[in-house]
């Protein structure tokens, strides 16, 4: 908890640090991908048909695979599931353009010992191929997360019906452990992916060895990496919460005018990418935390294995261990 304190305080820091250029330039390349996910979670799902037929077709899987209709977990489970993927088709377009170069941006200020604020459209480019190459992997790392949730599942639902345990009572306890799961691997999925396409942007290499890389980062750091990603979570879904109060709500109801209302959703959304902002500077701070932490574990290996040399008393140069010393 106190490394995290840390790491906030730093990011914080930073953000202070060039808040002219992280508050102007690198918010308004956030913006379009903010404004188009607010939207989206706010009108997509009542005006567009995609979302009933990927409803419907994860609801045929679901019965296919055994996983019992009427349970209610499993009903909320597709229907966000199904918002999530209705979403993210809206806002791809958005997310593969001003979102990495965003991101880019951001790591290219906090790369640079004496950053030249604002870098040239070049590095941002240079900067920008990566993180795209990760998010490619990225889409199918989750795409296997989501496969592997649900294999278990289907695997420990058909084990305990084989075992006669039927009964409602032990549908809802499998489908609240199955819940509690798929939560923790999907989690886990996305600390992975926001933790590589951060490597990506710092060390300018994508693809799959991001993925590998940003494993080997996170082992032994992945409840500060949860917490980290609880706290910009918790935020985000603050914001979304109040676009549909304050937006969606009147849009619907009609008690404001166009004007205020557009001016206020504007508001809105800056705030969402200032968050991001926000969230992607957390990630560098936390990136060159375990940067930082992973050599002083490689320097501590090394000097517990450095044999210095020690004479006994027949004169003899022999070799002591470091770690024998007093």
């Amino acid at each position: 908890m106190e490394v995290s304190s840390k790491i906030l305080r730093r990011s914080i820091h930073s953000f202070l640090q060039n808040y002219h250029y992280f508050t102007s330039t690198t918010a308004f390349l956030a913006f379009p991908f903010s404004a188009s996910i607010l939207l989206s979670q706010a009108f997509v799902p009542s005006t567009s048909s995609l979302l009933p037929q990927i409803y419907n077709h994860l609801r045929t899987l679901f019965d296919a695979a055994g996983f019992p209709s009427s349970s209610q977990l499993f009903t909320i489970l597709n229907l966000k599931v199904s918002q999530t993927i209705t979403s993210s088709i809206f806002t791809l377009p958005f997310t593969l353009t001003f979102l990495l170069i965003a991101k880019a941006s951001i790591i290219l200020a906090l790369n640079q010992h004496k950053p030249t604020l604002p870098p040239s459209f070049t590095s941002i480019i240079f900067h920008y191929k990566p993180l795209l190459h990760t998010y490619i992997f990225n889409f199918f790392f989750i795409l296997s997360a989501y496969a592997t949730s649900f294999c278990i599942l289907f695997f420990a639902y058909g084990f305990a019906e084989g075992l006669g345990y039927s009964s409602p009572s032990c549908i809802l306890l499998l489908s609240a452990a199955a819940a509690v799961l798929f939560s923790v691997i999907l989690a886990n999925a996305l600390v992975v992916c926001n933790m590589a396409l951060t490597l990506s942007g710092m060390e300018a290499h994508g693809g799959y060895m991001a993925i590998l890389k940003a494993c080997v980062l996170l082992r032994g750091r992945t409840s500060m990496a949860l917490l980290l990603a609880l706290l910009v979570n918790v935020g985000l879904a603050s914001i979304e919460a109040l676009f549909q109060f304050r937006v969606v709500r009147a849009y619907h109801i009609g008690g404001k005018s166009w004007p205020s209302m557009a001016l206020e959703g504007i508001f809105i959304a800056y705030l969402y990418s200032i968050l991001i902002i926000i969230d992607t500077i957390v990630s560098c701070m936390f990136y060159k935390s375990c940067k930082m932490g992973s050599w002083v574990d490689q320097e501590d290996k090394l000097l517990s294995r450095i044999e210095f040399p020690d004479e006994d008393s027949n004169g003899y140069m022999g070799f002591k261990n470091f770690e024998e010393l007093p």
